[in-house]
């Protein structure tokens, strides 16, 4: 269950983690005056990379502390497109201070500024063909598998590009209203099928499930990370992969997946679906009022994830 910061339930503690990994979520800065979200909620632009200065502090602090993961939406949309660059440049910058690896996966706000062929180099994704999903094992017993959640997507792509063109035609199908980023009309987990989601596209999710046989077969626990939900159980509708369905039916049919990891829903979320998998969607640096702060750090072990959770993330025992 999600517990408050800083009570948990778990034993963990007696024992050493395999390793530890750092996570944040949405830092989404931007060098504007706070505003507020389409829904009313407060988001503090200048502040959230105050958010990430202190996690990377914390981090190193913690000296243990094997590698971090940063869920998407390094900037927002609302920068200034002339200061893109710069903006995400300087979120960047702090990831440096960071003792360890950073590794980075793509979400919305960062396509709403620049496209995949200026964000992949920036962000140092293992790509190829623009596509930009990736695993990386960080010790034998473990695999961490990133989804590029906007693979298919009207977003990020150039107008004329095949899979822009498909996608935008995906939504027509799928969303009647004018507006794409509306989900007004439609109904429950249907309302997943606006322009600031996406999906993962055929050739990913042939990767996705020879990678996972791969992990069986190794007798690897895995984890699984993307910038959009795969569990209406762990996020609102709105939030969700296109197809999650999908991806979840392919994810289902093996024994490593341990647990799920994402952003993008802000406000943050926890459950575990009926295989036992646990989704966590991580709370979100920008909406955090200022001193206040929303990070935290995972302890692996061989039979549970501990999530540490500073102040508005939730700490979370994933026990598996």
């Amino acid at each position: 269950m999600a517990l408050p910061n800083g009570l948990s339930t778990s034993h963990s503690t007696t024992r050493t983690p395999l390793f530890t990994f750092a996570v944040v979520a949405d830092v989404q800065y931007a060098d504007i005056p706070d505003g507020r979200s389409f829904l009313g909620v407060p988001r503090y632009y200048r502040h959230s990379i105050q958010v990430l200065q202190r996690a990377v502090t914390n981090w190193n602090h913690h000296k243990n502390i094997k590698f971090s993961i940063n869920f998407g939406d390094i900037v927002d949309g609302f920068c200034p497109k002339p200061d893109s660059i710069i903006a995400i440049q300087k979120v960047l910058n702090e990831f440096d201070k960071f003792d360890g690896p950073v590794y980075h996966m793509i979400g919305n706000h960062c396509l709403y500024n620049l496209p995949r062929t200026k964000l992949i180099p920036l962000l140092k994704i293992p790509s190829e063909n623009l596509h930009a999903y990736y695993e990386f094992s960080p010790c034998p017993e473990y695999r961490f598998i990133v989804l590029d959640a906007y693979d298919f997507s009207a977003l990020g792509w150039p107008e004329d590009h095949k899979v822009a063109l498909e996608a935008t035609q995906f939504l027509r199908e799928k969303n009647p209203n004018s507006d794409k980023n509306s989900p007004n009309g439609l109904i429950g987990v249907e309302r997943r099928f606006v322009l600031f989601n996406g999906a993962v596209g055929k050739e990913q999710l042939s990767w996705l499930e020879g990678t996972l046989q791969d992990c069986d077969q190794r007798n690897q626990n895995a984890v699984v990370c993307s910038h959009l939900p795969l569990d209406p159980g762990a996020a609102a509708p709105e939030a969700l992969l296109w197809n999650y369905d999908e991806v979840m039916k392919i994810i289902h049919k093996f024994k490593c997946v341990k647990a799920c990891f994402s952003g993008h829903d802000h406000k943050g979320g926890y459950c575990v679906d009926a295989h036992g998998i646990h989704h966590r969607c991580l709370e979100a640096a920008l909406e955090c009022p200022p001193g206040t702060d929303a990070y935290g750090y995972v302890d692996v072990y061989c039979d549970r994830l501990s999530l540490v959770g500073f102040n508005r993330m939730a700490s979370t025992e994933m026990i598996f």
